[in-house]
């Protein structure tokens, strides 16, 4: 069901939610909870710059976003939807950032 929500966020970004600041944001995971009744959903944007204003569209779609997974998943139940910028990018990026300044002093100092 994770994959299934992941996939059909994904689709309603592209084609049901008609708000540029929308346009580069991807859906990387839901997490349900045992029950089904609330989904995290983490998100990413391919540009940085517009995280704001991604975060800003997320949270006025909220509602709509629901309205048409319902309709997608074909069901009344609906799990209630958290968002969550996924950072994992970012932080990736940075450890990879130290690991290689770490390197390049430990090789001077040789």
């Amino acid at each position: 069901m994770q994959e299934r929500i992941l996939n059909d966020m994904n689709s309603l970004l592209r084609f049901s939610v008609h708000d540029d600041r929308l346009r580069f944001v991807s859906i990387t995971r839901v997490e349900l909870n045992v029950d089904y009744s609330k989904a995290e959903v983490f998100w990413d944007t391919f540009s940085a710059e517009n995280k704001e204003s991604a975060s800003e569209a997320i949270r006025e779609n909220k509602k709509k976003l629901r309205s048409e997974l319902a309709r997608v998943l074909n069901s009344r139940a609906v799990p209630e939807l958290d968002f969550h910028y996924d950072s994992q990018y970012e932080d990736e990026q940075h450890i990879t950032n130290l690991l290689h300044q770490v390197n390049t002093e430990s090789s001077s100092d040789e």
